[in-house]
């Protein structure tokens, strides 16, 4: 959970990820669209940024969840596959395999806590569920990915997802968030653990009896989506056990799911750990996502 500074972005209005008024723009062999918002609240827009391959593209979506100590910050989303930058090379990745990427981001510490990060990620699977033709992705193939706090918003997704309300007002919400895989990086399981780095993250300032709720240790079940967990054992953040523990689970309820424990490494890769990562997870998702559901 690396940065705790705090960006907010105000973008135009949108209701549809084709509306000319979002911003739209070729960076090499992608198409990028910014801040596409699939959602409001307090006054501002939730948005995401989407990466397309125009070439070698699988019609296969992937969501980054951008989030640190639950600050959903933004940066270029060209900086993702722009040659020479490529800050986010494990990002790159999967771009150049033909993944069509979603960068997320949700409403941010301090203002906003865990509970309403969970609750705007979800929102945004929904969303791109419902507009899954317009961004050329197969709604049923749509993995989600992240480190730290990004990987337990990963895990929530993939041990919450639901159907979606066939009787809300809101189309959005009468649609599923559930995922079809995930890769979780070094990801804090059982959030009432970390309640005492309240002051290190204002995030965790929120209603104890609500920590079960957004703990992915503690809703594990059969139905959860394939699982890809990548920890250092030197985290002193959040330590592997954190990991472990829901490997087991998973393991318990007969879920799909791998533990990769780097050894030496902290919170957060680099170098060649970074590389074995990001193979790592570009082998799970090509596993689990290039399938189509209809021939299973």
């Amino acid at each position: 959970m690396p940065s705790s500074h705090f960006f907010l972005v105000l973008v135009l209005l949108v209701t549809s990820p084709s509306l000319c008024s979002t911003e739209c723009f070729a960076e090499g062999n992608y198409d990028i669209t910014r801040d596409v918002v699939y959602g409001h609240k307090a006054g501002m827009a939730l948005t995401f940024d989407v990466i397309t391959p125009t070439e070698n593209e699988k019609d296969v979506g992937i969501l980054f969840m951008v989030s640190g100590g639950w600050v959903s910050f933004w940066f270029p989303p060209e900086d993702v596959v722009e040659m020479e930058a490529r800050p986010f090379n494990d990002l790159a990745a999967l771009a150049e395999e033909g993944y069509t990427l979603f960068l997320v981001r949700h409403g941010s510490s301090p203002y906003f806590k865990v509970p309403d990060a969970v609750s705007d990620v979800r929102r945004a699977v929904r969303y791109i569920r419902l507009h899954a033709e317009d961004f050329d992705v197969d709604p049923d193939r749509l993995g989600v990915c992240g480190g730290s706090a990004g990987g337990h918003l990963s895990l929530m997704l993939g041990t919450t997802g639901d159907d979606g309300n066939p009787d809300a007002d809101d189309p959005i919400e009468r649609q599923s968030d559930r995922v079809a895989a995930v890769v979780s990086l070094y990801p804090p399981t059982k959030i009432d653990e970390y309640f005492e780095l309240v002051d290190r993250f204002p995030a965790l300032d929120f209603k104890r009896e609500l920590a079960e709720s957004v703990s992915p240790l503690m809703h594990v079940s059969s139905d959860d989506a394939p699982t890809l967990l990548i920890h250092g054992d030197k985290d002193e953040l959040v330590p592997v056990n954190n990991s472990e523990r829901i490997h087991t689970a998973f393991e318990d309820q007969k879920v799909e799911s791998e533990l990769v424990v780097i050894q030496g490494a902290g919170h957060g890769f680099a170098g060649d750990d970074k590389a074995r990562a990001t193979s790592e997870m570009v082998d799970w998702f090509n596993e689990h996502l290039l399938k189509p559901v209809s021939s299973e």
